[in-house]
């Protein structure tokens, strides 16, 4: 566990002008407040939001963030109260704190409304501020790290499972890779041990031949790209197994036929070289085909900019290469993390992400916990297309996406007054499936409005919840009217008329 100074020198040497008091105010609170309590694996539990801090300063966060790090579970898990915190550290850290709050005491029928509550009130506080949920996900990966001392297995993958659902796609969505990764990875340890087990020990194997491979197939590439001039870093690793097992799932396929273990990133110095360095790989080893993707251009909807391949290097080896500049390479890492403004007038990195307002509509749309759980999902892990306006505004969707999708992600009226699409010019029914480049230009009505046929063709999470709640109120509606009418026939014959506010005292007393 890191000591006070330590963690306060941490901070100071990558941001000078940071708060020293505030943080060693926070350090001796949480300490104190924490006091005897003790985590699953018999340390003080004061050593979490430690840790937790400590992985938030690897991300160089400013000071308010590492603070709330270290005060996250005092208003839950201790007698301190968000007005305390609010007196002691100040408006904006216990704002922070409270968005942070595991709120595990809210009272609900099942384990998902449980988790649809938590979802929707975390979503909330983040939309408000992303630090939010970077120190959520610091919180959560610190847990997983720790979980294998939890001693009940159904409540181990319970929490693994929670983590592979919500907080690995979201780590996803701010670009924070290195979290994912390390999340999938202990979640798939706890939900498949077998595949994890047999997984890992054929790496081992492949480790254990006696070659180096990834070592020699790294010094090749760095050696072709110097003597086309280009200097580059290359390194290289094996997928990990929880990757491996998803392309293995995905394609019913054995791990002997796997053939892509092996991933090597180039950093070069500019977006040109990156350019430049492809050219160089393709012209020496054969490219396999449809495996070429240019996040360069077409960036991933978290920012996200590299170039991959796959190629066939010796032995008919296929190994994919990520290329990239070393301003891509430090946000491939950290994501949104690596350009938070520490300080106020520098701009909010979290402006763009446009994929938390598309969560905050579906949950103000969603009509039950399960519901809400399956649009964020949804949202959260698709692979995406891209797909054009008119106008040429790129548009971000799943795999899969139709116009009615596309119309929805542009604006929920266009969705709703949808009765067509012009693809790449030629009209086409709301149930035809986009491709990646398309142009699509929506056809629209108002006289149009929602069908329930609709929920068999749209996938977002945005489309199906806005179709829902559409259909919802117009069943309502018909309910509404069918139900006056029913009331006027059985008024007019009645023998006596009834009296004046009669209609409303009955409706109050039958609620």
């Amino acid at each position: 566990m890191l000591r006070q100074y330590e963690l306060v020198d941490r901070v100071l040497e990558y941001d000078p002008d940071a708060d020293e008091a505030l943080l060693n105010r926070a350090y001796v609170f949480s300490m104190h407040a924490h006091g005897s309590q003790k985590r699953a694996s018999g340390d003080p539990y004061f050593s979490h939001p430690i840790e937790v801090a400590g992985i938030l300063t690897d991300l160089r966060l400013d000071d308010e963030t590492i603070a709330t790090a270290i005060l996250h579970d005092t208003v839950e898990d201790t007698v301190a109260t968000p007005q305390e915190i609010e007196r002691l550290f100040g408006p904006s850290v216990a704002r922070l704190v409270d968005g942070v709050t595991k709120l595990s005491k809210i009272e609900a029928q099942s384990d998902n409304e449980r988790a649809a509550e938590n979802l929707r009130k975390f979503l909330l506080a983040m939309s408000d501020d992303i630090r939010v949920l970077l120190v959520k996900l610091a919180d959560r990966l610190h847990n997983m790290r720790t979980l294998h001392h939890i001693a009940k297995p159904e409540k181990r993958r319970r929490i693994a499972r929670e983590t592979l659902d919500i907080y690995a796609p979201l780590a996803e969505r701010v670009g924070m890779y290195e979290f994912m990764r390390e999340m999938q990875e202990l979640a798939f340890e706890q939900l498949e041990p077998e595949a994890y087990q047999s997984i890992t020990r054929r790496l081992a194997q492949l480790k254990g031949s006696g070659v180096d491979r990834i070592a020699t197939i790294a010094r090749g590439l760095k050696d072709v790209l110097a003597r086309a001039g280009i200097d580059a870093d290359v390194s290289g690793r094996e997928k990990h197994p929880y990757s491996i097992w998803r392309k293995m799932e995905e394609r019913h396929i054995s791990f002997e036929q796997l053939s892509d273990v092996m991933a090597f990133r180039v950093v070069v110095a500019t977006e040109e070289e990156c350019y430049r360095a492809l050219g160089v790989v393709h012209r020496r080893w054969p490219m396999v085909p449809g495996r070429f993707k240019d996040w360069i251009s077409t960036p991933k909807r978290n920012g996200y900019r590299s170039l991959h391949t796959s190629v066939i290097h010796a032995e008919n080896t296929r190994v994919e290469v990520q290329l990239r500049s070393r301003a891509m390479h430090a946000e491939a890492e950290f994501g949104l993390a690596a350009h938070w403004a520490y300080k106020e007038g520098r701009g909010r990195p979290d402006a763009d992400h446009s994929w938390i307002r598309d969560l905050l509509e579906i949950l103000d749309t969603a009509a039950t916990p399960e519901e809400l759980l399956e649009h964020t999902r949804m949202a959260m892990y698709a692979d995406r297309i891209f797909a054009f306006t008119p106008k040429g505004e790129l548009i971000q969707l799943p795999k899969g996406a139709t116009p009615i999708d596309f119309a929805y992600a542009v604006h929920t009226d266009l969705g709703d007054e949808a009765v067509g699409a012009k693809i790449n010019g030629r009209v086409v029914p709301l149930s035809h499936v986009i491709d990646n480049g398309d142009q699509v230009a929506i056809l629209r009505s108002q006289g149009q409005a929602p069908q329930p046929a609709w929920l068999d063709v749209a996938i977002t999470g945005k489309a199906l919840a806005a179709i829902r709640r559409h259909l919802r109120h117009k069943e309502r509606d018909e309910q509404l009217t069918l139900g006056r009418k029913l009331l006027d026939d059985i008024v007019r014959r009645l023998p006596a008329s009834l009296a004046d506010g009669a209609t409303a005292l009955a409706l109050r007393r039958l609620k």
